[in-house]
């Protein structure tokens, strides 16, 4: 064989990988987890050492109950915002301008304001309208705290879902709606059948990310006097004044979010397995 036949051969040959030094950014990401790995064998020694505390033992139970609320509201909310966001997405795809114009103010309304403002609104604001509310038959809904959370919230994470299920409905290759066209398939069909499914698998991640941040959000609703999770732990720090009542507060949100990372991390895996068998 010639040296000419070889050339292309040799010339094929990957790169040799570049060496691994020890730089800034490495060394820095190693004294970082160094610290997270000792605060955290730190905090676990202290609470073995109170897991039998007079605290624990008085305010366990009520750390449950709150906890399951926590777990209720935000359930509730992301499933009746996830109900919501479908047409709010489809009102930002329209081709109408004036559907197009108010989805778009919804979204941005909801997603460039806090959370807390718009919980103080709905919970403060409209009880200046009893009166009305009373007339319509209404009252009972917005004086109760629980139902404006939910109310809420619901409408928080819908801008925000809506915004997600968009971006993965235009992240769909376009010639599969082209090709549902070909076979004589509506619109409808196409999308319900073909594209949503498709596009709610891309906003798996998007949409665990959201139930996360749900989850840490949901402690404002202490404010108004709903006993979720910190809310019990407000009550119980009022009359204990020690201050592990924050650690255990702060403990039980990492085991719920950690718990839903991980559970969405197997939905996911199960969900797109398909789609590595044929990578």
């Amino acid at each position: 064989m010639s040296v000419n036949t070889l050339a292309p051969i040799a010339a094929r040959k990957p790169p040799p990988a570049p060496e691994r030094g020890w730089t800034g950014t490495r060394i820095a990401g190693h004294v970082l987890m160094a610290l997270w790995i000792v605060s955290g064998a730190v905090l676990l020694l202290y609470l073995a050492n109170n897991v039998m505390s007079p605290f624990v033992q008085r305010y366990w139970s009520q750390y449950l109950e709150g906890a399951v609320v926590t777990i209720e509201l935000v359930a509730l909310s992301m499933v009746l915002g996830a109900l919501l966001s479908l047409p709010i997405a489809l009102a930002r795809s329209s081709r109408n301008p004036i559907l197009s114009g108010l989805a778009y103010g919804y979204v941005y309304l909801f997603r460039g304001t806090p959370l807390l403002a718009q919980l103080f609104l709905i919970y403060y604001g409209l009880g200046s309208f009893r009166g009305f509310f009373s007339d319509i038959g209404l009252w009972w809904f917005f004086r109760d705290a629980w139902y404006c959370a939910i109310f809420s919230f619901t409408l928080n994470t819908a801008a925000y879902q809506a915004e997600i299920l968009r971006g993965a409905v235009q992240n769909i290759d376009k010639g599969q709606w082209e090709a549902a066209s070909s076979l004589g398939l509506g619109k409808g069909v196409t999308f319900f059948r073909i594209i949503l499914p498709q596009a709610l698998i891309v906003a798996l991640r998007p949409y665990g990310n959201e139930l996360v941040l749900m989850i840490k959000g949901s402690a404002i609703v202490s404010i108004i006097t709903i006993f979720d999770l910190m809310g019990h732990t407000r009550r119980s720090f009022s009359r204990s004044y020690d201050f592990q009542a924050y650690i255990w507060a702060a403990v039980l949100y990492l085991m719920m979010v950690e718990g839903l990372r991980r559970i969405w991390d197997r939905l996911e895996a199960r969900l797109t397995r398909h789609l590595k068998r044929s990578a």
